[in-house]
């Protein structure tokens, strides 16, 4: 790969400068503030993906003073073939002069060799001052795009269009905060129709970043799995002395026991949860499990998550068969064909009895308190009894997943994870359903999933990933 292209990003202040550059270089702990002069320095932040940097954006300070700025060079230019230089002259000369300190921070990167990524509010109306602004861009010579990126509810799309197309190589609008993955990598391709010598690296960089997100969505559905296996299968377990069984009584162990088993599970979930934001680099995002003591609703073992996240028992008999079925058709094998499919048939029919039985609830683990022996007694409880356990956690992380995914590095709001209204998993294909289900059953009766079935169970999830992301992206 060539030298990767810089960018800097310029304008006014408190347009949504910082905004872009942390979503074009997915970084979330680039400072975005309301107040006007947040970024005082230029700041600059490759994007690397294994290493290699595909690109560099650099955070400036907005214009200050650019009509003066623009005075000043209007008088000490000849003509139009010294522009460039009369800038750098400006930068020069003015480095350490006050007051306009942002003017040379902003123009520095410029006279350097960045291109130029004007960006502006178009809910906002132009005005002299912009005119300026990009009057003294165009003098810098350098390849330029323009952002419209709208901050407010008003509209002034068109005269910006029309403004910026008269300076600007390149003019599109771009939401920082909502702008889809898509937008991203169009964006991109449009920096390396700037300049010649940018067009293979910035075709590189889109290739790469889809390639990135494509393995990240498998790397979750990888993540997702192992969690699914670890909360199906655990199990509380507590030995007492005689000291101890005398002090305590079967039912405050069962109740010690039951909160331990939630609490493991709650924090299962939430290790979770960060290792997926941490994958997407989302370091810094506000979650809401911090409110799920009170918060009832959100909590993974709530009726409201059952509700949301539980799966029909019609679909639970449909996966169970056909998860049974696997099962069942190991014993024909082993009968070399004489059972003539019947090992099949009976292990599907006890497989959806079995799962159609817990349909409509969501079975708590059982308790078992040993009888004391050798001066011990132990107790027990978990893992999960039946698989509705496993599809909440399975919604609810798919869920998590998809607001992460989409979600940009410019975003500061609270993560909202709004439960679905319609199942999706009834878009599954019927041999990922089966895989889901027959992993769920191994799992809690703590049976292993060997590699290959592991491998089963990791694409049967990203298979639900992406149903789940055509019904979000598709419902109406």
């Amino acid at each position: 790969m060539t030298d990767a292209p810089m960018f800097a990003v310029v304008g006014h202040p408190n347009k949504g400068k910082s905004s872009v550059v942390a979503t074009l270089s997915q970084n979330d702990a680039i400072a975005i503030a309301l107040e006007p002069g947040t970024t005082r320095q230029r700041q600059a932040y490759p994007l690397s993906v294994d290493g290699q940097t595909l690109y560099t954006l650099v955070d400036t300070p907005g214009f200050q003073r650019p009509r003066r700025v623009l005075e000043w060079l209007q008088a000490h230019s000849l003509s139009a073939s010294d522009h460039p230089e009369t800038v750098r002259a400006f930068v020069t000369q003015h480095r350490d002069d006050g007051r306009f300190t942002d003017e040379c921070e902003l123009l520095t990167p410029l006279i350097e060799g960045a291109g130029i990524i004007y960006v502006v509010d178009g809910s906002v109306p132009y005005s002299a001052e912009h005119e300026a602004e990009m009057t003294i861009l165009r003098w810098t010579g350098r390849p330029s795009l323009a952002l419209i990126n709208s901050i407010g509810p008003d509209d002034y799309s068109d005269t910006w269009q029309a403004a910026l197309g008269q300076f600007f190589q390149v003019v599109r609008k771009f939401d920082a905060v909502r702008a889809p993955f898509e937008q991203h990598l169009s964006l991109l391709r449009a920096f390396g129709q700037l300049e010649p010598d940018w067009e293979q690296p910035l075709s590189q960089a889109t290739e790469h970043l889809a390639n990135q997100r494509q393995k990240r969505q498998g790397q979750s559905a990888s993540l997702i799995a192992d969690a699914l296996a670890d909360m199906m299968a655990y199990r509380e377990k507590r030995t007492l002395t005689l000291d101890q069984v005398a002090a305590t009584s079967d039912t405050d162990l069962a109740e010690q026991l039951r909160q331990r088993w939630y609490q493991h599970q709650r924090r299962r979930e939430q290790a979770l949860r960060i290792n997926i934001e941490h994958l997407y680099q989302h370091q810094r995002i506000r979650r809401q499990e911090a409110e799920l003591e009170w918060h009832n609703e959100h909590d993974l073992f709530s009726e409201d998550s059952r509700q949301t996240w539980a799966v029909s028992r019609g679909y639970l008999a449909t996966a169970g068969f056909g998860a049974g079925a696997v099962g069942g058709a190991g014993l024909d094998a082993l009968t070399l064909g004489h059972s003539l499919g019947a090992g099949a048939l009976v292990g599907g029919l006890i497989g959806a009895a079995g799962s159609y039985l817990y349909g409509d609830q969501l079975m708590l683990p059982a308790l078992n308190i040993g009888a004391l022996k050798n001066g011990l007694k132990t107790a027990t409880f978990g893992p999960v009894q039946d698989s509705q356990f496993g599809y909440v956690v399975l919604g609810r992380a798919v869920d998590h997943w998809w607001h992460i995914s989409q979600r940009n590095h410019a975003g500061r709001d609270l993560l909202d994870l709004e439960p679905a209204d319609h199942h999706w998993l009834e878009r599954l294909d019927r041999r990922s359903r089966q895989a889901i289900q027959q992993a769920f059953d191994r799992c809690r009766k703590r049976r292993p999933l060997d590699d290959r079935l592991r491998q089963k169970f990791i694409a049967a999830i990203e298979q639900g990933m992406a149903a789940y992301d055509d019904w979000r992206l598709n419902r109406t």
